[in-house]
């Protein structure tokens, strides 16, 4: 599928795609895509007006009906799966099977949320005082606006998105600049789904494009009561103390740097799979993607050799391909911070392996590379900065606990693996004295994370939560409410007030 037959299949049009001051370019090859129109201040203002204006018509529809709506739009995501699929491989470049399977994470989380749209529970709480009764209930909140990153440009809307509308929200979404291509398609498969559908208020769902500061415009407005964010732990930490500064709720989904660890009771053979996909998938542009990994000294000349000839073998090149395993890094600062980062585990004392620029010759204005493995020297015991890039930090280690607490030695907390067949050691890493991090897999890598669960970290990965469990409470506002069915009314603590005649 080439370039004009994804957007005749997505509807998008030259109005939509040329004329802007927004120049987008596909990392693939460096050829120009369009050049989108940015939404001006003003623009921004109305758009928050009219998401307030759609939240309170919204918010009285009941939860199933608006579940009906995502079903739909899940169904309209089906039927475009391939070309949707196709248009974040252009634009994000990540290769042709991770952009369907992030297609297909969107279809998976709106079936989520149809479920969800009948069981948003509240709880029947004993009351301490006869003749009353006291209960729990979750509320929509209002606009939710979503910042979302380049590597992932339509599913973590979709995370957002599809659980913030069964709560009864409507959504404000600021893709990445990187990324506003695939953002103006899904919007306009919304929009056909909210057609359809029939019922849905104009303005459910916003779209504003530009860079930082139509995302301080979201960021900062307190008719938003929401921001859900995406991206670095930079980033986070401004979105986070502006919007507590004005008393707002944040999810924030952070930097990761995650960490494998290979016990001596490993499947080898599983934790190659494992390894290999969590280091190179996406080119490394995961925030799930495997950073550190720590091999048991028993192991390590078994494994580490046989992960270098991989290595030397993936198929490095255009993502559309369907044969190609790594694609390309976004862009040229990307490759200019990975190519630092081995400078400075080399100048450590790290072997590296790989790391090179790829396909110069054939794409000089695309950024390919040869992922890279780095074996670091016992001196050093951690590498604490995440370089958004396909680098495998590896170290030996003898004692696991030693190798627990090295691996949470970081300021990030999401994504965690170990590889093991020993059911104790198993038990130790998912203990309260095990891994650190949000998630914390068994005989799994560190990408690859489920719908039903639910998706997030701790420390500056940021402490929200996304998509499955009870991540939907995030959305909504909890009420308590006591109700007094008695002719009597008992003061709390036991207080008489005023007089007993």
């Amino acid at each position: 599928m080439n370039k004009e037959e994804i957007f005749k299949s997505l509807d998008l049009t030259d109005a939509e795609l040329k004329g802007g001051s927004l120049y987008v370019n596909s990392p693939g090859d460096g050829s120009l895509i369009g050049h989108i129109h940015m939404t001006d201040v003003e623009d921004a203002d109305h758009k928050i007006h009219d998401s307030v204006r759609a939240f309170k018509e919204w918010r009285t529809v009941p939860a199933p009906k608006r579940g009906e709506l995502i079903r739909i739009f899940g169904n309209i995501l089906r039927e475009k799966k391939e070309a949707l699929g196709a248009l974040v491989t252009l634009e994000c470049g990540k290769i042709y099977q991770e952009g369907l399977g992030e297609v297909q994470e969107m279809i998976d989380i709106c079936d989520f949320a149809v479920g969800l749209s009948r069981q948003l529970y509240g709880l029947t709480i004993a009351s301490e005082r006869p003749g009353h009764k006291m209960r729990e209930y979750w509320q929509p909140l209002g606009p939710v606006g979503i910042i979302s990153a380049f590597n992932f440009p339509v599913a973590v809307w979709a995370w957002n998105a599809a659980l913030a509308v069964v709560c009864g929200n409507s959504v404000i979404w600021k893709p990445s600049e990187k990324t506003p291509v695939t953002a103006i398609a899904v919007q306009k498969l919304f929009e056909r789904a909210c057609a359809e559908f029939g019922e849905a208020p104009a303005g459910l769902s916003q779209l504003i494009i530009g860079e930082r500061n139509i995302g301080e415009e979201l960021v900062n407005d307190h008719r938003v009561p929401l921001i859900s964010a995406t991206g670095s732990c930079r980033m986070g930490r401004d979105v986070g103390q502006k919007v507590a500064a004005r008393f707002g709720k944040t999810i924030l989904e952070l930097g990761g740097n995650n960490a494998i660890i290979v016990t001596p009771n490993a499947d080898l053979d599983l934790a190659f799979q494992g390894i290999l996909f969590g280091a190179v998938g996406t080119c490394g542009q995961r925030c799930t993607s495997t950073r550190r990994l720590f091999v048991h000294e028993d192991v390590y000349d078994q494994l580490v050799p046989r992960l270098k000839e991989a290595y030397g073998g993936l198929s490095i090149g255009d993502p559309l391909d369907e044969k190609t395993l790594v694609g390309p890094l976004i862009d040229e600062d990307s490759f200019n911070n990975m190519q630092k980062a081995l400078e400075k585990a080399a100048d450590q004392g790290g072997e590296v392996f790989g790391g090179g620029r790829a396909l110069q010759e054939m794409y000089p204005d695309a950024y390919y590379v040869h992922p890279a493995i780095v074996e670091m020297p016992a001196s050093v015991d951690n590498v604490r900065e995440e370089t958004f890039a396909p680098i495998l930090y590896i170290f030996k280690y003898s004692d696991l606990e030693t190798a627990i607490e090295r691996q949470n030695d970081v300021p990030q907390g999401l994504s965690s693996s170990i590889f093991t067949t020993d059911v104790c050691e198993a038990e130790l890493f998912t203990s309260e004295a095990g891994s650190d991090c949000g998630i914390a897999n068994v005989n799994i890598g560190t990408s690859g994370a489920e719908i039903g669960g639910a998706f997030g970290g701790e420390k500056e990965t940021g402490g929200g939560r996304e998509s499955g469990s009870d991540a939907w409470k995030g959305y909504m506002r909890r009420m308590t409410s006591t109700l007094n069915y008695s002719k009597e009314l008992p003061l709390a603590q036991g207080i008489k007030f005023g007089s007993d005649d």
